[in-house]
């Protein structure tokens, strides 16, 4: 594959302004609008019916938004003809049986309740504390493994990319207002992985042309490792998104969040292992001398 000879690092300036602005859009819609969090993690009311024909969602939710039940989550599961109602109703015995009511629109529509059950706020809270750690956990091991299979710069610009990921990601999903259920966080656990082994490879890169590359600058050094990765990245990232626009599109409304999370979050994946994690490098100044393992030093006592 022909190698290009794009300078990456000429924009690295214009780049870090780029993406410290969106990071402090993020950080200032999740401060003041915060997540819309959805039943997994704030508690409320699920619903399960079985039709005998599989309905449209759409008119599933008009019925329910004529009856009264407005802000629910419509959703088909395990087959077309169940569906899960998700509500932030209070939950009482008598619930299910009304929703039960509002969808036979009047006998016209045969339908059974399955099941109706509350789930609690306290679950709620559980699931975004461990979600929360589950996360920072996931950035310290990484933090761990680079600064061992690379050098502890490496490790630093690493993590700070993936964190530079997750904070936009989840600032888009705060400014615009999405709901984030369990499904976008197993998209966000999913991106630190992907983003991660994008980064890995430029830094692997990188470490080998300071290796066998003498006479170069570290500037040059890094333009042409990110320019000889670059094909390998393009081609990952393009099959990678092609899946995810068919799951957005035609996966249905159960796992529209999560690849819509995880679409958004491989744009930015891709762009920060291109540009933020090699900055970071160049800011730090990393040197072929940083890869050289220091040899140790030989005790006055010891023989030649």
């Amino acid at each position: 594959m022909k190698v290009t000879k794009i300078p990456f690092m000429a924009m690295r300036k214009i780049v870090a302004l780029f993406s410290i602005t969106l990071v402090l859009i993020s950080i200032a819609s999740l401060a003041t609008k915060g997540i819309k969090f959805g039943l997994d993690f704030t508690g409320g009311t699920l619903i399960e019916v079985s039709y005998q024909q599989a309905p449209k969602l759409d008119e599933v939710r008009g019925l329910l938004d004529k009856g009264g039940y407005s802000d629910v989550v419509v959703q088909n599961f395990g087959s077309p003809t169940d569906i899960v109602v998700r509500m932030a109703n209070t939950y009482t015995p008598e619930l299910g049986g009304e929703v039960l009511t509002t969808l036979e629109d009047g006998g016209r529509v045969a339908v059974s309740l399955k099941r109706s059950e509350f789930v609690g706020a306290q679950v709620g809270q559980e699931l975004r504390e461990q979600g929360g750690l589950g996360m920072l956990l996931a950035l310290l091991i990484v933090m761990v493994y680079v600064a061992i299979r690379f050098q502890f710069k490496f490790s630093v610009a690493s993590v700070i990319a993936l964190v530079h990921d997750v904070t936009i990601t989840l600032g888009f999903f705060s400014l615009f207002g999405y709901e984030f259920d369990l499904t976008v966080l197993a998209a966000i656990l999913a991106l630190i992985g992907y983003s991660l082994n994008d980064t890995i490879v430029v830094c692997d890169r990188i470490r080998e042309n300071f290796r066998i590359l003498r006479d170069i600058k570290p500037y040059d050094l890094i333009n042409l490792s990110i320019n000889q990765t670059l094909g390998r990245t393009i081609i990952t990232s393009l099959t990678t998104l092609f899946s995810l626009v068919v799951l957005f599109f035609y996966g249905g409304e159960s796992i529209h969040n999560f690849s819509m999370a995880l679409l958004f979050g491989i744009i930015i994946g891709t762009y920060s292992s291109i540009f933020v994690a090699a900055n970071l490098l160049l800011t730090m100044n990393v040197t072929r001398e940083d890869l050289i393992p220091t040899p140790k030093e030989k005790l006055e006592d010891e023989m030649p």
